[in-house]
């Protein structure tokens, strides 16, 4: 585990600030786990991301998001529209955010990501929101399974970081391996029912938490409320 985190020995799990999703995810995330948030585009994994980069800064670690989908402007705007302030934690430096654009960096950006991650080495939780882009724009396979086992090693000296990722972004024959790399692997799907969309989560993998693997979490997420668990049986109508 990280040195600099003080309070690692008694925390082993980053929670999302949300007790209904962290029950679902077997009691949080395992902190030095690589983290792979997939689904479609409109499924939710910017706004599970977000929820987990909160709750972790709730438990005063320190975070570093690399985000193709947000100003540092609308990054607070939106979050605060959902209930996550983060504004105190940007001004006291808790949180560091750096808007790129990943495809304008063609096949160097998966190094330039990696020297950007050990560039700050205080950071305990690094989100990268997201890293479809940084796939399709001249990088092969090989330096694509470089840059994850670059990630893994990292979060083997205890620093956890969550990629979220375009389902249709990687050809299953190298997502799978990517797949089975990640400590915890968590798959959104969006539906329409209907009038209403339908978002679920599954629990495809947490390393050490058996009992929500396979767990599937009906959610909604509600302007001033958040990102709220609803039961499958209402989800699916």
């Amino acid at each position: 585990m990280n040195e600099h985190t003080d309070h690692d020995t008694l925390l082993h799990v980053i929670s999302s600030g949300n007790p209904e999703l962290d029950s679902r995810l077997g009691g949080g995330l395992p902190i030095g786990s690589l983290i792979l948030v997939e689904g479609a585009s409109g499924s939710g994994k910017s706004v599970l991301s977000q929820q987990i980069l909160w709750g972790a800064l709730q438990d005063s670690f320190r975070v570093m998001l690399f985000t193709s989908e947000n100003t540092v402007k609308s990054l607070v705007s939106q979050m605060e529209s959902i209930d996550l302030d983060i504004l105190d934690h940007l001004l006291l430096r808790n949180l560091r955010v750096y808007p790129i654009e990943l495809s304008h960096l063609g096949e160097h950006a998966m190094t330039l990501l990696v020297q950007a991650f050990k560039s700050e080495p205080d950071r305990d939780v690094i989100v990268v929101d997201s890293f479809t882009s940084a796939t399709t724009h001249g990088a092969n396979d090989a330096q694509i399974l470089g840059f994850f086992e670059e990630c893994k090693r990292l979060c083997g000296r205890g620093t956890t970081i969550i990629l979220t990722l375009h389902t249709d972004a990687l050809e299953s024959d190298l997502l799978n391996p990517i797949r089975s790399m990640c400590d915890a692997h968590l798959k959104l799907f969006s539906d329409q029912d209907g009038q209403r969309l339908v978002k679920t989560l599954q629990v495809a993998k947490i390393r050490g938490a058996a009992s929500a693997t396979g767990a599937i979490v009906g959610f909604e997420v509600e302007p001033g409320w958040g990102m709220r668990v609803i039961p499958i049986s209402k989800a699916r109508g």
